[in-house]
């Protein structure tokens, strides 16, 4: 079932809920510049599994509005609030891949872990995002060549092989972002830092991170097990910035049992 839901006056986020009556609620946020969607192979299982499966669209990208502002950590983590209230959800998990990890941590400190019973973060871009060099050929392939762009960032996510019909599908994901969003995002990646966010959560966290990761290196993950109380570090021996579809099943098994 999706439906869309109003974070504020003329902005619209799209929120696609599976299996609304499941005993125990999963929120997932997508990374950049990608949708819900990317979660297809947890949506597959976890639903008939009794698990209520809530995937939203960030502003700026996949079927949610597309304001011209509104990306900063901050912002993004009050739509994730406004979302959480208007479902008025609670005792729910927060699952964050990428960026989405980085806003999953920002709305646990900035709302003192409302409603949340457990975080995991999956190749989270956490405590920093990306280095200038980096952001500054995003920023040019994203203002000058879009498409292009999305297509070396497909072939650097993952590490095992995927078909050409798999990376067609994924960048057209990455594409129905608008294009200024998609900078914006590239921006906020450059400039913010969690690093006083982490000290904040004190909530159960799974960190789950690939090995192989050329988006977000591993040491990322080790540095927020170090920084995050109450955390625990799952390498995949076998993931680059995919786990979630590289090593789903894997995934998929952990996920259930953390939350249990």
């Amino acid at each position: 079932m999706g439906y869309y839901v109003t974070v504020e006056p003329g902005v619209n986020l799209f929120v696609e809920d599976i299996n609304p009556r499941g005993s125990k609620t999963i929120v997932f946020l997508h990374g950049w510049p990608l949708t819900h969607e990317q979660f297809e192979y947890q949506f597959d299982v976890l639903p008939s599994m009794d698990y209520r499966c809530i995937g939203i669209d960030w502003r700026g990208f996949g079927n949610s509005d597309k304001p011209m502002d509104g990306y900063t950590y901050d912002r993004l983590a009050d739509d994730i609030y406004s979302v959480v209230n208007a479902l008025q959800l609670d005792n729910f998990t927060l699952v964050g891949h990428s960026t989405g990890g980085a806003i999953a941590i920002r709305y646990m400190s900035r709302y003192n872990e409302y409603g949340v019973s457990k975080l995991v973060l999956i190749d989270a871009a956490a405590p920093i995002g990306f280095t200038a060099e980096t952001a500054a050929e995003l920023l040019e392939g994203a203002l000058n060549d879009r498409p292009k762009m999305m297509q070396e960032v497909t072939d650097t996510f993952f590490f095992q092989y995927i078909s050409v019909p798999f990376s067609k599908w994924f960048l057209q994901m990455g594409l129905q972002a608008a294009g200024w969003s998609t900078a914006a995002v590239i921006k906020l990646l450059r400039d913010e830092t969690l690093y006083e966010d982490l000290g904040k959560i004190n909530t159960n966290a799974l960190i789950a991170h690939g090995i192989h990761d050329k988006v977000i290196p591993f040491a990322q993950a080790e540095e927020l097990n170090r920084k995050i109380s109450n955390s625990h570090l799952v390498p995949f021996s076998y993931s680059g910035h995919g786990l979630f579809w590289e090593e789903r099943d894997t995934f998929n098994q952990l996920l259930m049992q953390f939350i249990g």
